[in-house]
Formats: C-alpha cells, structure tokens, sequence
C-alpha cells in the first residue's frame, strides 16, 4: 500500500512538472532574448552595470493586453476603453463634471507654472491640466505594472515590437541615469509612465524641467509633467489661439461619409453648408478661416464636430476619437459649465470581434483601406455609410447589427 502510494505522489509530481516546463522554456527564451537587448541599450547610453541589475529575474507578464501568444487569441483591444465603450459611457458628464471641478482648483494652485507654459508653448493651460485629469486623475491613480517588464514583455511578443525595443533600452537609460527608481518606475499595461504618461522615447523627446531643480521629473514635479504634455503637443504642430474644435448641429440629410479627416474645409464653408455653432458669439473671420474637418462619433446620432488642426494634435498623444473628446471637452468645461449641446445616443457598440468582421467585408468590396483592428474609428464610419449608400440602406455611417447582416449576406 506504502508502495502504491509512493507511485501516486511520484506520478502527481511528474505531471506537475510537465505542466510546468512549457512555461520555464519560455522563460528561459525570454531571457535570451532580453541578453540579446545588450548591444541596442548599450547603443543608447546604457551601462552594463545597469543592464545587468535591472535585468537579472526580470520576467515577462503574459496579462498584459496586446500581446501575441502562440496558440491564443491575441489580447488587446477588447481591454481599451476608448475603442469599445459607448460614447456616453467614455465622456461621461459626472467624470467630466467630477474633473473639471478640479482642474479649476488646480488653475489657481499652479498658476505661475501655467502662465509659464502659456508663453512658452502656447498650448492654453486647461488644455494641460486636462491631460493630466483624463490620464492620471490628477495623479490620484497609480499605475499597476513595472513599466520595464511592460516594455520588456512588449518587446517580447507584443504587436509592436521593433517599437518597444526602442523603448525597452531608453527605460533602461531612465534608470541609469537617475531620473527615477525602479521602486516608482510604474506604467500603464502600454509602457506609458509619469503624471501624464509619457513612453520612455517620450520623456527625451519632449521632457522639459519647469520647475528648474536640475532634473526632468514627470512623476513628481506637477510642473515639469504639465510643462511636458505641452511641450509634447507644440512639438507634434499644436497652433496657438485655435481652437481644438467646434461643437456644430449639423444639417438635415448631412452626408456623414464626409466625416474623414481628407475632407477638409474652411469652417466657413461648412457653415455655408448649414452645420450650425451651438452655442457662444458669431465665429470671427479668422475663425471661419481655419481649415476643418467634420466628426461624427456615433455617426448621425449623438454630437458633430467640426475639428481643426489642434484635434489631430491631441490625438497623436491618444489616437482615440474619444479621448480627444474626452480631453478637449474638459478643457472646455474648466471655464464654461456647459455639456455637450446636443446628447449622445443610447446605442452600442459592436463588439470587437463583429468590427474586424465588418472591416473584412467592407475591405473585400473596395470600401475601406486600413487595418482590420476591430475599432469604429472615421475610416470605418465612413466606409459603413459608403456601403449603406451603395446597397440602399439608411445613410447613418454607424456599425450596427444589421449593416453586419447586410454584408455577410452580400458575399
């Protein structure tokens, strides 16, 4: 009986470690692959000492969204609230209200610091406090993750890996160099770290220290982290004085298949074309002057906007249409109370796995041309309604259901 039960053990503890040895060969290719990392991170600045302490147990972190697994779906998308939410549910009134509050607050208590990053940047000061607010909540969220296992998981078998190679070797160059611990060297799932997320690559890039301590310390120095947002926004073209967008009511029977950033017009033209302001003093000439583009987020249902230069700006910090939204919206409600004009709608998103089947279909017919991603950004809007119009459906340029029906029933 001893007997039988020795084999038991011995058998339970064998399947054990078949269980286990999948994941230590992974591991252990993992860690080859972080060696290799040696020549680019020395190539950026990196000493050997650093490498060698920073990397030493360091593991890959398989939860991470966005990543490409063999034999399992890949992860990402369907955890990013910008591209799967509603509207309503990501711009939320109580969020924006909630923030704007703040940020008023925050107005008055950096208000030297803010008048600095005015003149210096001419990126408007609740621009920057709002950034801050979408991002971190004003600093009162923390990041979760160890930003060097995120950008060396990234880089491992994420979607974008030539890029976080990069980003692997200059968060490595943030540790060597002091500008902040390993301890507080805290990130989203993507890499981006500080008060108001910034990547590795990021931080040299667009790193200003304001508050004139020495140092670029965008983890602590509220300063220095707003000064950085803006100096990041007027390093990628921000233009001072315009407006970031203009929320419009657009006109019956509008051709929402417009609402693509080549169609572009002088906001006059477009008023000519009777999208109306909401709100607020006739625009002056100049203001009619300003090239723009139309926006439709929930295509003809919920807000319109018409979108200037600035808009294209913000969303190279976030491509999100709804976190430009979100952000530029805040912006605005720090010195005006008033929410969106027009409500948005109750309908809901497709869910992703629908979205990437509605971009196959859309691709086959001609109508849409960019990656199948499985979010409802412009191009897909836009080419949702090109094909409502070509198979004589209500022109709304919305994902919906029964447009996804209407495609796979025109095979």
């Amino acid at each position: 009986m001893r007997f039988r039960w020795h084999l038991v053990i011995l058998g339970l503890l064998v399947a054990v470690l078949a269980c286990q040895t999948p994941a230590r060969a992974a591991d252990a290719a993992f860690t080859q692959f972080i060696a290799s990392l040696w020549p680019e991170a020395r190539a950026a600045g990196v000493s050997r000492q650093t490498f060698e302490r920073e990397t030493r147990g360091l593991e890959p972190d398989y939860k991470l969204p966005d990543l490409i697994l063999p034999g399992r779906p890949t992860t990402g998308a369907p955890t990013q609230a910008e591209f799967v939410r509603a509207p309503a549910d990501y711009v939320k009134e109580a969020s924006i209200a909630r923030l704007a509050e703040t940020g008023r607050r925050l107005m008055q208590t950096y208000r030297p610091a803010l008048d600095r990053i005015e003149r210096q940047f001419g990126v408007p000061a609740t621009m920057v406090l709002a950034i801050w607010g979408r991002e971190t909540d004003f600093g009162r969220s923390s990041d979760r993750h160890d930003a060097l296992q995120v950008v060396a998981t990234q880089a491992y078998v994420g979607r974008r890996k030539d890029q976080y190679r990069k980003e692997f070797s200059l968060a490595l160059k943030l540790l060597d160099q002091g500008a902040v611990t390993r301890q507080e060297f805290r990130s989203s799932w993507a890499g981006a770290t500080g008060l108001t997320q910034f990547l590795p690559s990021e931080y040299f890039q667009h790193g200003v220290d304001l508050d004139g301590d020495g140092r670029i310390d965008i983890w602590h120095s509220v300063p220095d982290a707003l000064a950085s947002a803006a100096k990041q926004l007027a390093d990628k073209g921000w233009q001072p004085g315009v407006r970031w967008a203009y929320e419009v009511r657009a006109p019956a029977h509008v051709d929402c298949t417009m609402g693509v950033p080549e169609v572009q017009q002088p906001v006059g033209t477009w008023l000519g074309a009777g999208f109306a302001p909401v709100r607020g003093p006739t625009l002056s000439a100049t203001e009619q002057a300003q090239p723009a583009s139309l926006l439709q987020p929930e295509g003809i249902y919920g807000p319109s906007f018409l979108t200037t230069k600035n808009y294209f700006v913000i969303k190279e910090y976030n491509f999100s249409d709804l976190y430009v939204l979100f952000v530029g919206h805040l912006s605005d409600r720090m010195l005006n109370p008033e929410p969106f004009a027009t409500p948005w709608s109750t309908s809901a998103p497709l869910k992703t796995a629908s979205v990437e089947a509605m971009q196959r279909q859309l691709t086959r017919l001609g109508l849409y041309h960019d990656k199948i991603d499985g979010k409802a950004g412009m191009l897909t809007r836009a080419a949702v309604g090109a094909y409502q119009k070509s198979a004589g459906l209500k022109l709304d340029c919305w994902p919906s259901e029964p447009v996804l029906q209407s495609l796979s029933a025109a095979r």
